[in-house]
C-alpha cells in the first residue's frame, strides 16, 4: 500500500510539473522556446532578411507601432483586469504568433496584454514568427494523412538526412513550402468562426484563390513575395512598408489610375454660365490579392 501510495504522489506530482514545463510561462521563456538566432551563422544572408521582414516583428505595427493595443483597449474579448487575459482573448496570436496557441499558458497572454498597454516595445517585440514556426510547426497542412511535425527535423524544399544543430537533427521535404496553401494558414480566407467572438482579418488567401486564380492567375505566394536572390528565396517577404521608397515603388507598379476629364459650362438661364466638370476614375492592380489587407 506504501508503494502504490508513492507512486500515486509521485504520477499527481511529477506529471503535472513536467506537463506544465512543456508550455512557456513568461514571454521570455516563450521567445527562448522558438529562438533561431543560432540559424543566422549557416544561413546569414537569409536569416539577414528575415530580421527586416514583418515576420520578425509580428505584434508591431508600421514603424513599431503596437497595433494590438486597440484589441487590448476596446474589444469584445478584452477582460476588464488584463491580468486576467487568455490566450482566447487574443485572436490576433492566431496568426501573428501560432506558437503560443500550442506552447505558451494564458499567463503569456496576461503579460502580453499588461505589455501592450503600458507601451513597452522591448517586451512585445521579443515575440517573433521565427525560422522555427515557418519550417517546423507551419510546415505541414494535412496531418491526418502526414502526421505532425517531427520536433527534431527543419522541414524545407528537399531531403537531407544531416543537418548541423543539436534539436533539427535533419531536413525534410515539405509538399506544401512552395505552394500558396502554406501562406494561407495565415494570410486566410476570412472570418474567424472557431473564436466565441468570430473575428475578420486577413483574406489575401481567400482573394487569391476566389478573383485571381479563376481569372487566369497561376503564380503563387512565394514567386511574388519570395523571388529568388543569389540562388535562394527572399526571406524579406516583402513589402517591408517600414521601407517608405520601397513601398511606394512596388504600390506604384502594381496599382493602375486611369483618370478622364470633361469640363463644361452649365447654361442654366441666360448671363449665368457655371462651371462644371464631370470626372471618371478607374483603378486596377495586378497584385495576385485584393489591395490592402493583411
Amino acid at each position: 500500500m506504501r508503494v502504490y501510495k508513492a507512486i500515486l504522489v509521485f504520477f499527481c506530482i511529477v506529471f503535472p510539473v513536467i506537463a506544465f514545463a512543456e508550455k512557456a510561462k513568461t514571454i521570455d521563456e516563450l521567445a527562448k522556446m522558438y529562438d533561431s538566432s543560432r540559424c543566422k551563422s549557416c544561413h546569414a544572408e537569409i536569416y539577414a532578411q528575415w530580421e527586416k521582414s514583418h515576420h520578425a516583428r509580428p505584434l508591431m505595427g508600421v514603424a513599431d507601432g503596437l497595433m494590438l493595443v486597440p484589441v487590448v483597449k476596446a474589444s469584445a474579448f478584452t477582460p476588464k483586469d488584463p491580468k486576467q487575459a487568455t490566450l482566447k482573448n487574443f485572436p490576433c496570436v492566431k496568426c501573428h504568433l501560432p506558437q503560443a496557441l500550442i506552447s505558451a499558458e494564458d499567463s503569456v497572454a496576461a503579460e502580453l496584454s499588461e505589455a501592450l498597454l503600458a507601451g513597452d516595445k522591448v517586451k512585445v517585440g521579443k515575440l517573433q514568427i521565427t525560422c522555427i514556426v515557418c519550417h517546423n510547426e507551419k510546415a505541414i497542412v494535412h496531418r491526418l494523412q502526414e502526421g505532425n511535425p517531427e520536433k527534431n527535423v527543419i522541414y524545407g524544399t528537399k531531403n537531407i538526412d544531416s543537418h548541423p544543430d543539436k534539436t533539427f537533427t535533419k531536413v525534410k521535404k515539405s509538399v506544401i513550402m512552395t505552394q500558396a496553401i502554406y501562406c494561407g494558414q495565415c494570410h486566410g480566407t476570412g472570418p474567424n468562426f472557431e473564436f466565441e467572438n468570430p473575428v475578420q482579418c486577413a483574406t489575401l488567401y481567400g482573394s487569391y484563390q476566389h478573383s485571381y486564380i479563376p481569372q487566369g492567375g497561376f503564380q503563387t505566394c512565394q514567386e511574388c513575395h519570395m523571388p529568388m536572390v543569389n540562388g535562394k528565396a527572399d526571406h524579406l517577404i516583402a513589402p517591408n512598408w517600414n521601407d517608405k521608397n520601397d513601398s511606394s515603388a512596388r504600390l506604384s507598379k502594381a496599382i493602375n489610375l486611369d483618370v478622364q476629364t470633361l469640363g463644361y459650362q452649365w447654361l442654366r438661364k441666360a448671363g449665368a454660365l457655371t462651371p462644371m466638370v464631370v470626372v471618371n476614375t478607374k483603378i486596377s492592380h495586378t497584385a495576385g490579392h485584393r489591395i490592402p489587407d493583411g
